[in-house]
């Protein structure tokens, strides 16, 4: 509370422990608590609530008139709260005190679900309404009683002269233009410190959002902000939702088609997403405009075409049965620096035509970030692994996840066969292992007296495992690097014999399961083993030669359980029927 704030006042009710001799003149008023608390009610059926008078006992000759002075009125009527009243312009079930009701809605009542609606009941005084059904009454009728009540406690609140103690309004935050009241008010201490924190804060705010976007913030434009459509109520489209920063989405809503108007809307326009620019960073005057990318003419059939000119401007045209040039789908891609500086912005653009009987038209909405001089890391499938693409696997790192390449035929690689079959002159010459297409390449050794087994075996096993060997795969073709439980880390089997072996096999076995639904599973990489079989050096003569075969295999096994469909367990019908149900035949 304030300091200004005025102060809480309470009324004190008095009990002597000693006794009082009080007249008892036929006429005056009783000072002893009665017996039933609903006294000076006043009871109506199906009607308004009527409270009735409230009388003012007289005093007695033998009693002082300060005695005898009546109740201060309540604060509030509680003739007109309900608190079940729900509904807008509609009576709620079972709701006694809705003044909407009738008297043909009450006959329909089983209960009256509250009954009591009363005041504070730490005042000395105050009112209560009690509502409740007459059963007797055919229909049956509601019936409103209006009650005083008084509090037999010593400590009750007399009179509330100040109703803002009884909450915690919000205290004013000083501006330019409440300054001088609250400066008369209260004294300069009481928030001179606050407004110095306010100002010191403001200006750091607007002096970082002038220089840098930052993550959620939305995306400026010279007369408002950057619009992208978001869904509403039953998929509608709405219009005036902002774009944010660094927040990728793609969106699939509904708008209101009518064939007669469709040149007229702005959201069906062409206009609408590509005539505007954005700001580079916020509170600056350099803007960027947003380019067209690519525009692709979509038929009433659903055949596309790719035009090659973006220069043009295609706007809604009206035909007799369709309207064409509709925008069906608009995906901006937003080139960003890292200091937080919008540098580009572009759009590809579907238009369609529409049949001009149609309601409504579904579009779709995208908008993705990439930063300046960096490229996306390319996925293998969303989220399960697509047939013929590329596996994707890279290195643990500590702190930072998994570092992948950016060249995604070059992370998960087997020897690839060449013209020369040289096991040691193809070193580099590496082929992607592609999911689901099982795979086998080879080269030839040549050994001679003069090969020496310990130089020549780890030299074949790196030429089989290539550069950069990956130590995890991705689980799923989409796996984020950052997301540590998506990724497994590849099991090697070699055994190093006691003797020095030439590696001979290098023998990928990558184990997949359907993950998902049964309508649409999706292949996910549950496990990948590498085996490395080796084979002793032959013996070779003086001016001879031998060559020894070295192959790499790349296997895939599904895993997967046979699927089950499940079914919800029977209901159980619990009866509970009277031991004389089946009387007289049982």
């Amino acid at each position: 509370m304030g300091r200004g704030a005025p102060p809480l006042c309470l009324g004190l009710l008095l009990v002597f422990p000693w006794p009082v001799e009080l007249s008892t003149t036929p006429g005056a008023p009783s000072l002893e608590p009665e017996s039933s608390p609903t006294s000076g009610a006043t009871p109506t059926e199906e009607g308004k609530p009527s409270p009735g008078p409230r009388p003012t006992p007289e005093p007695g000759p033998s009693e002082p008139a300060s005695r005898l002075e009546p109740w201060p009125e309540p604060a509030l009527d509680v003739a007109k709260l309900c608190v079940c009243d729900l509904l807008v312009d509609e009576c709620d079930v079972n709701c006694c005190c809705d003044p909407l009701c009738t008297a043909a809605d009450f006959s329909l009542f089983t209960a009256c679900s509250v009954p009591v609606v009363t005041d504070d009941s730490q005042l000395c005084s105050w009112q209560e309404a009690r509502y409740f059904l007459n059963p007797d009454a055919y229909p049956p009728t509601r019936i409103f009683q209006l009650l005083d009540q008084v509090n037999p406690n010593v400590f009750c609140i007399q009179a509330i002269n100040y109703k803002d103690a009884l909450s915690f309004p919000t205290p004013d935050i000083p501006t330019s233009d409440n300054f001088d009241k609250l400066l008369e008010e209260f004294n300069e201490d009481a928030f001179d410190l606050t407004l110095r924190v306010q100002s010191d804060a403001r200006r750091a705010t607007d002096a970082n959002k002038t220089s840098r976007y930052q993550y959620k913030d939305p995306i400026l434009t010279p007369a408002g902000f950057l619009r992208f459509p978001a869904p509403l109520f039953f998929s509608w489209c709405t219009h005036d939702n902002p774009a944010a920063f660094l927040v990728d989405q793609d969106i699939k809503c509904n708008t209101a088609f009518q064939g007669s108007k469709c040149t007229a809307l702005p959201a069906l326009s062409m206009a609408f997403y590509t005539n505007l620019s954005v700001l580079a960073v916020p509170n600056s005057s350099q803007t960027v405009n947003v380019t067209i990318q690519s525009i692709t003419v979509q038929t009433l059939g659903g055949l596309r075409t790719r035009l090659k000119n973006t220069d043009v401007l295609m706007l809604p045209t009206l035909h007799p049965q369709s309207c064409s040039n509709v925008v069906l789908e608009a995906d901006y891609l937003t080139t960003f620096t890292e200091a937080g500086e919008i540098t580009g912005v572009t759009v590809s653009l579907v238009l369609g035509t529409i049949n001009a009987t149609a309601l409504f038209v579904q579009q779709v909405f995208g908008i993705h970030f990439i930063q300046q001089d960096t490229q996306p890391i390319p996925l293998s499938g969303s989220p399960g692994y697509v047939v013929g693409q590329p596996v994707r696997a890279g290195f643990r790192s500590t702190g930072s996840g998994v570092i992948q390449s950016l060249n995604e035929k070059g992370q998960l690689t087997i020897l690839k066969s060449s013209p020369a079959q040289d096991c040691l002159a193809v070193e580099g010459v590496r082929a992607p292992v592609l999911f689901g297409y099982n795979m086998m390449s080879g080269c030839q050794l040549r050994i001679t007296k003069d090969s020496n087994c310990e130089l020549l075996a780890p030299a074949v096993l790196t030429t089989l495992k290539g550069p950069n060997y990956p130590d995890s795969v991705a689980s799923f073709g989409d796996s984020q690097p950052q997301d540590g439980p998506d990724w497994i880390e590849i099991i090697n089997n070699f055994t190093k014999s006691s003797s020095c072996e030439v590696p001979v096999s290098f023998e990928f076995q990558v184990q997949w399961t359907k993950y998902g639904s049964l309508v649409n599973p999706q292949v996910k990489i549950v496990c990948l083993t590498t085996t490395v079989l080796t084979s002793a050096l032959p013996q070779v003569g003086p001016g001879n030669e031998s060559t020894i075969q070295v192959h790499t295999f790349v296997t895939f096994i599904d895993v997967s359980a046979p699927a089950k469909p499940g079914y919800k367990a029977l209901p159980s019908i619990e009866a509970s029927l009277p031991f004389d149900f089946f009387f007289p035949f049982v």
